[in-house]
């Protein structure tokens, strides 16, 4: 099986062209060759495949095999393969996801893709659409809300809640580099008042236009980056006054552009995509 490995500000992943390749199990395929040590390595698998409704179709499995709606680094990743492969031309793209079919407008040097904006939509904040438990969180304010992690120690924690597409909970705390994340991340990913699991993401304001962030992504732990999650972050920091709606978003692996319109409500991340190289998995 041919394979290209791809990131987005380090957010790495392993992509199948499904229009070449055939996978019968993907999930489990995105375990084996998301292994760091006796795979590839990466944070997960995303396949490129046909689509009746959209220039591609992308799917995402994490590193656990478990398969998520969206991948803002990752569509970013799949909009340069297929334009630089010649899978389509089309600019802007539409890419089919599992949150609906997204707009991309590629930047191009040379006869490459070099960074993409992304139409990642309209953020969906009711509770029951993240989803979140009402029953097991306290409204601490508009947006805010407040739960405790059980044999943690941490304390009770205070988020806002965003989906964009995905789950995200997002913690403002005066540092990102003083939090525990290898022991706060998986206790908040696998809370129960979330019934589908949660990204995590601590985010420190630096300015009313600059926000650095930390991230534990629901089934593949601490990511160098999160492209749904910065924008949940851009979103959080408007709905609690703390930001303005255009940002630069400080991530571990490298900077997002965010700009959450009010002319269409819609969330605007723009990034690099960076192909790293290709080869051939022996199934």
């Amino acid at each position: 099986m041919r394979f290209t490995k791809m990131h987005g500000i380090g957010n790495d992943y392993v992509y199948v062209d499904g229009s070449q390749e055939q996978v019968a199990d993907p999930a489990a395929l995105a375990v084996k060759v998301a292994d760091r040590h006796f795979g590839i390595g990466g944070d997960g698998l995303i396949m490129i495949l046909p689509s009746d409704k959209a220039d591609v179709r992308m799917r995402m499995f994490n590193a656990d095999g478990s398969e998520s709606e969206m991948c803002g680094n990752g569509i970013r990743c799949v909009a340069k393969y297929s334009f630089d492969h010649g899978l389509t031309k089309a600019n802007p793209m539409r890419v089919e996801t599992g949150r609906g079919v997204l707009t991309l407008a590629l930047e191009t040097a040379a006869g490459k893709v070099s960074t993409v904006t992304v139409n990642m939509g309209e953020p969906i904040l009711p509770l029951a659409d993240v989803p979140v438990d009402a029953s097991r969180v306290a409204a601490t304010g508009a947006h805010t809300y407040r739960f405790t992690l059980e044999h943690e120690g941490a304390g009770p924690l205070e988020a806002a809640f965003v989906s964009m597409g995905n789950p995200h909970a997002v913690l403002f705390v005066p540092a990102v580099a003083a939090i525990d994340l290898d022991r706060l991340g998986p206790a908040v990913e696998h809370h129960p008042a979330f019934p589908r699991r949660i990204n995590a993401h601590w985010a420190e304001v630096i300015s009313r236009s600059e926000v650095r962030m930390r991230t534990w992504e629901r089934g593949s732990g601490a990511t160098l980056a999160c492209g749904t999650g910065a924008c949940a972050v851009a979103v959080a920091g408007v709905l609690t006054g703390r930001t303005e709606r255009r940002q630069l978003i400080h991530l571990p692996g490298g900077d997002l552009q965010l700009e959450w319109r009010e002319a269409d409500n819609c969330v605007y991340m723009t990034g690099p995509a960076t192909e790293v190289f290709s080869g051939e998995w022996s199934l």
